[in-house]
């Protein structure tokens, strides 16, 4: 247990950081999920609109330090590769042939 003031104030600003914290990267983690949910049933639009929402939301928390800003911009990268992957994917299907 800390003794002098300033080391339980240190304490006290760690519990209330941590909860903070816990409670950004729980955030974005849900965020995370609503945004594959929406792959999954393969509609790219509504699937844009929550890539921009989940952006938002990583971009907050690396501007807060929860999260290095690295590993946001990494996470954002590999969302948008899956998103890109769902949108490219109908113009990829092969046309059938007319005869």
């Amino acid at each position: 247990m800390a003794h002098s003031i300033s080391a339980k104030k240190r304490v006290r600003q760690n519990v209330r950081r941590k909860t903070l914290n816990k409670s950004r990267r729980s955030q974005v983690k849900t965020q995370i999920k609503r945004f594959e949910t929406v792959l999954d049933e393969g509609n790219a639009a509504t699937a844009e609109e929550q890539f921009r929402a989940v952006a938002k939301k990583l971009d907050k928390t690396a501007a807060t330090s929860t999260m290095h800003k690295k590993t946001a911009a990494r996470k954002k990268s590999r969302l948008a590769k899956k998103l890109n992957a769902l949108k490219a994917k109908p113009a990829a299907a092969p046309q059938p042939k007319q005869a």
